[in-house]
């Protein structure tokens, strides 16, 4: 018999948090910071619903910080058994948690409260942590455990658990394939019981052509009128993604060249660690590579690494492209940027990824025409677009597709990850259409097995 308990995650995008629990063994995969206003901080503060001293193993499919961001909380808190991962994740672990630190101590601050741990948090669980191969089989207690390529990020895996004669799989993040940079998710059968994401669980995403076909226009229109082309962009893959693209149009003249500023530390120093672990792309990137192309560098590509390097874009006249970070505009210099530019007609704000219910960039991409950044009230007069095609998130025929690979071993699939309509679409179209039993399970609860 075996346990699962849903700790976060269910029927919400962000907080993966899941409990396995057999009579000898107990672990978790994912550990993720909650992400929307007010309301998620308080529950990043709140106790975990379990004992972290009596954890055995802590399993992360991936480095973002909805996946990551508690897990030094789990350590403060007497955690003290081993942390799995892919070898990528666990050195993208370390910088997403840093710069996730910063950010909550600066919110700290504001805010007169403490942080809900310390870089000595940080470095605690990063001894903890080991990175393991894909396909490496190994055993934590009574549990048998296997990685498998996710395609969602560098290093992002799904995680397969042999209990007894069940076989579990954890999808983590699935990828939106093809992608330029990575492998698409293995293909993995005999699965009974699955628990896979839905972000996109009731979206289809663009033709890839297409996708890029928008970029090169808003690239365009922003020379023609002289802005400023303002893109919110993960640290993670999204901007790694948009510099191989960009790299791509301007080495072959399909748009002007006007200087292109990564205003984000994090996905600088990220994009160092995708150079570092060029052996996990594709077979198409790796032969790029070969031929000496560098992905990553193109002619008026800057990167801004000080904050006074950031200021002085402000004195650069447009046409000028702008990424940087956060992805949903809940922080990061992003908002400076947009504080400035918003309110003028000749710009343009480029979504290219998930928007979180809340957010800054839901809200505008929801059509408010007024904004308040940092206390201050701001007119949203630049031109609104947005690219699904560039998610790392598959949609919801990627999605059936992936739970029909185990449909004649499936007993139960938990669709977790995603907002409460994405989720409950996903779960009724596995119903409907492979016969499989389907459910978003809420927060809290168990299944027995």
């Amino acid at each position: 018999m075996f346990k699962i308990t849903f700790c976060g995650g269910a029927q919400e995008v962000t907080g993966a948090n899941y409990l396995i629990e057999t009579e000898k063994t107990r672990v978790l995969v994912d550990c993720g910071m909650f992400q929307c206003p007010r309301f998620c901080a308080v529950r990043n503060v709140n106790e975990f619903p379990y004992d972290p001293s009596t954890i055995d193993a802590l399993f992360v499919t991936h480095a973002h910080i909805d996946h990551t961001g508690r897990i030094p909380k789990l350590v403060k808190y007497g955690f003290k058994g081993k942390i799995f991962s892919t070898i990528p994740t666990k050195d993208f672990g370390k910088l997403m948690l840093e710069d996730s630190l910063g950010v909550l101590e600066k919110e700290a601050s504001r805010n007169g409260e403490p942080t809900i741990y310390a870089m000595e948090d940080v470095e605690g669980a990063l001894k903890l942590w080991e990175g393991v191969q894909y396909h490496h089989r190994f055993t934590v207690g009574d549990i048998a455990v296997t990685l498998y390529e996710a395609g969602h990020i560098l290093g992002s895996a799904m995680i397969l658990f042999e209990i007894g004669d069940k076989k579990v799989l954890f999808t983590g993040d699935l990828g939106n394939s093809p992608m330029p940079l990575l492998n698409p998710p293995e293909s993995i059968v005999g699965v009974n019981i699955m628990i896979i994401e839905s972000a996109y669980g009731d979206r289809v995403h663009e033709d890839n052509s297409e996708r890029k076909t928008k970029l090169e226009r808003a690239v365009e229109d922003i020379a023609k009128r002289g802005g400023t082309l303002m893109i919110p962009a993960f640290a993670l893959e999204r901007t790694q993604e948009l510099l191989f693209e960009f790299n791509d149009l301007m080495e072959h003249g399909r748009v002007p060249r006007i200087p292109v500023y990564l205003d984000s530390p994090l996905a600088i120093k990220a994009t160092d660690v995708y150079r570092k672990y060029s052996s996990y792309f594709s077979p198409d990137a790796r032969e790029l590579i070969k031929a000496g192309d560098d992905l990553f560098q193109f002619p008026g590509l800057h990167r801004t690494l000080t904050a006074d390097e950031s200021r002085a874009i402000n004195d650069v006249r447009g046409p000028k492209v702008i990424l940087a970070g956060a992805g949903m505009m809940t922080g990061g210099r992003i908002l400076h940027h947009a504080r400035r530019y918003l309110h003028d007609k000749n710009s343009i704000i480029l979504f290219i990824g998930y928007q979180g219910a809340g957010s800054i960039g839901r809200r505008i991409l929801d059509g408010e025409r007024q904004v308040t950044i940092s206390g201050t009230k701001v007119a949203v007069n630049a031109e609104v677009r947005s690219i699904h095609g560039y998610s790392a998130h598959a949609d919801t025929n990627m999605l059936l597709e992936f739970v029909q690979q185990s449909v004649d071993t499936l007993e139960k699939v938990f669709v977790v990850q995603g907002e409460p309509s994405a989720a409950l679409f996903l779960s009724q179209r596995i119903r409907d259409y492979l016969g499989v039993h389907s459910g978003a399970p809420r927060l809290g609860e168990t299944y027995e097995f």
